[in-house]
């Protein structure tokens, strides 16, 4: 609510505004009987007022604002989010019309990282992750600290402090009834809604720009899935060239896809891997599980009756790209390294609950895999959908082969060392020597393999010696897998990945022909993918997802002045999410008004008071003295 708005109001600009309306009315009706004499003075007299108007306006705002609540928040940004620098400025500007300074530091990514895990900020940028780490993933991470949640709830009060939801977080994943689900994440989403313990800001949409030369794509269910195998080519080659979104938005000419290992983190890229690396599981459309390198499976209760027994029939005749066969002694081999004790711990995979929810894992025969978890947990399936870390890499590529040992030849990165820890069930030091993956894959020079559906061929880099920064890596279709395209459907041969230096290059490259495609957010500005919607329909098709993801403020509880519950609620109704929205993002998100997309799983409960933007709320609770 601007000043003067309300109904009622007794300040000056509110008494000036009567009268101007007033006056309009009255002269409406002699402007239409004599335009030509009446126009000039109504203008004039309009001018008079509206100046008027705002010059009272601003005196009465700068007088409110010395009768409100001044505090001053540290606001820690990534220096690289483009989209978080741009939405920055405007929040900033909505928070000081209520009394609100902000000191905003641009930090790289590696000292934002520190600040978060420190507690070192009262506002920070986060994203929820989107399906299916929604909700239970995401939650499950704030107990180590690698994100803002770890430090931000630590000054949450009774009874909902931050142990206190860790133990509900855990509660929930093990609850055996979707009543019981449902009503475990409403408590859990509505004991954070009633702390105000982040500003939910939009609904993040993933878009594709398509070249009209082909046709068919469908986008992915989760963040990062670009299934470039739906394409199908309408004219010209079948090598396609995409610019795809990588976890730096921009694809980097510096580290690429990474290592492409499946089994360990950045600088490997997600996409990448998700076209290279099957699990046993896919993610599908509204939550649905499908099959992939299972293709069946049974569960049952657990000998002990705590846990549950899942037993996977593997899908036959499926071969790696390296020749290598399919079947239950390689996925007890990835399960054997990815699950050593050491690894399991927060610090590695233990970041979800699959990791140190699996009790054993075994072969029952050569086409069947067996899974035991400790208790009846859920997500199970859903979190064997992650494109990280239980994919299937090839015996081939493993130290050691087929016979490699998890404990001295483990395929996680060699840069992660020696690791130790404690075994529950011995009491006794389990220590993990990482020898990474035979070759070091393809930032080494190496080369990698899975059963996905696009086989990696090379990575070219500019220079004539071929040092310089990576222009391009290739990949061409697996034609054995399962899902290829079938042969004469026109489907799509060759991917080449194409870096670029800016945003501003892509756009041109897409509009001289040299690119044909963009999947996926932060390689285009919003306002480049809404131009190119609404004017290039002859030339690119234009599709965004529904909300994937959140993107949220979180407010930390445990830091003064956002210690403070109401400070905390006049921050949330300050920003209108809305303006900052068509304003920054071209109108292409949503307004969000929860942690989670409603349509997550158990996550679309209706809480009240709505977290909209209200500033007349806004005002009433940090300037008493003005309202």
């Amino acid at each position: 609510m601007a000043i003067g708005d309300r109904e009622g109001c007794h300040c000056p600009s509110g008494r000036l505004v009567d009268i101007a309306r007033t006056f309009l009315k009255q002269a409406a009706p002699q402007q239409q009987r004599n335009r030509r004499n009446s126009t000039t003075a109504i203008m004039k007299l309009a001018t008079f007022l509206l100046t008027a108007l705002l010059a009272l306006s601003g005196s009465a705002l700068a007088d409110d604002l010395e009768n409100c609540n001044a505090f001053t928040l540290d606001f820690i940004v990534n220096e690289g989010d483009a989209t978080a620098v741009a939405i920055e400025d405007d929040i900033v500007a909505d928070l000081a019309k209520v009394g609100i300074t902000v000191n905003t530091r641009r930090l790289p990514k590696d000292e934002l990282n520190e600040a978060m895990v420190a507690g070192d900020f009262n506002l920070a940028f986060s994203e929820s992750w989107g399906a299916p780490y929604d909700p239970q993933a995401f939650a499950a991470s704030w107990a180590a600290p690698d994100e803002a949640y770890h430090a931000a709830l630590e000054g949450l009060p009774e009874p909902y402090t931050k142990d206190a939801l860790s133990a509900m977080i855990k509660d929930a994943l093990v609850q055996e009834t979707e009543a019981g689900r449902e009503e475990a994440w409403t408590q859990i989403l509505s004991a954070m809604h009633s702390q105000a313990t982040e500003l939910p800001f939009s609904g993040k949409r993933i878009p594709a720009v398509v070249s009209k030369r082909l046709t068919g794509y469908i986008p992915g269910h989760q963040q990062f899935d670009y299934p470039a195998h739906t394409l199908r080519v309408l004219s010209g080659p079948q090598t396609v060239t995409v610019a795809p979104g990588a976890q730096t938005g921009l694809f980097s000419n510096e580290t690429g896809v990474g290592r492409l290992d499946p089994h360990t983190y950045r600088p490997n890229e997600f996409f990448a891997s998700n076209w290279v690396y099957d699990g046993l599981v896919e993610y599908g459309p509204g939550g649905t599980i499908l099959p992939a390198l299972a293709e069946s499976w049974t569960v049952s209760e657990s000998e002990d009756g705590n846990g549950q027994k899942y037993a996977f029939t593997l899908r036959p005749g499926v071969t790696f790209h390296d020749g290598a066969e399919w079947n239950c002694a390689v996925a007890k081999l990835n399960f054997d390294h990815v699950l050593a004790p050491p690894l399991v711990t927060a610090d590695y995979h233990g970041w979800y609950g699959t990791p140190g929810m699996i009790k054993d894992w075994s072969c029952e025969d050569d086409g069947t895999f067996v899974i035991t978890t400790k208790d009846k947990y859920y997500p199970l399936l859903q979190e064997l959908s992650f494109i990280r870390p239980l994919r299937m890499m090839s015996p081939n590529l493993f130290v050691g082969g087929l016979e490699s040992d998890p404990l001295t030849e483990n395929s996680c990165h060699t840069g992660w060392g020696n690791i130790t820890t404690v075994d529950p069930d011995t009491g006794m030091n389990v220590t993990v020597q990482c020898a990474g993956m035979v070759g070091g894959g393809v930032s080494n020079g190496g080369q990698v393999s899975g059963t996905g559906r696009w086989k990696y061929v090379k990575m070219e880099r500019e220079g004539e010696d071929g040092s310089g920064p990576i222009k391009s890596i290739h990949f061409e279709i697996n034609d054995g897998h399962w899902d290829a395209p079938p042969s004469g459907r026109n489907g799509v041969k060759e991917l080449v990945v194409k870096a670029y230096d800016s945003h501003d290059d892509v756009k041109a490259a897409l509009l001289n022909g040299s690119l044909d495609a963009v999947l996926g957010s932060g390689v285009l500005t919003e306002a480049d993918v809404a131009d190119l919607k609404t004017n290039q329909t002859d030339n690119f098709f234009v599709s965004l997802t529904e909300p994937i993801q959140n993107r949220i403020i979180v407010i930390n509880t445990a830091k003064a002045p956002t210690d403070n519950l109401q400070n905390r609620k006049v921050i949330i109704h300050a920003v209108d999410k809305n303006a900052i929205i068509q304003k920054e993002l071209a109108g292409l998100d949503a307004p969000a008004e929860s942690l989670f997309p409603k349509d997550a799983p158990y996550s679309g409960a209706h809480l009240t008071p709505r977290p909209d933007y209200d500033f007349e709320k806004a005002t009433l609770l940090n300037c008493p003295a003005v309202n």
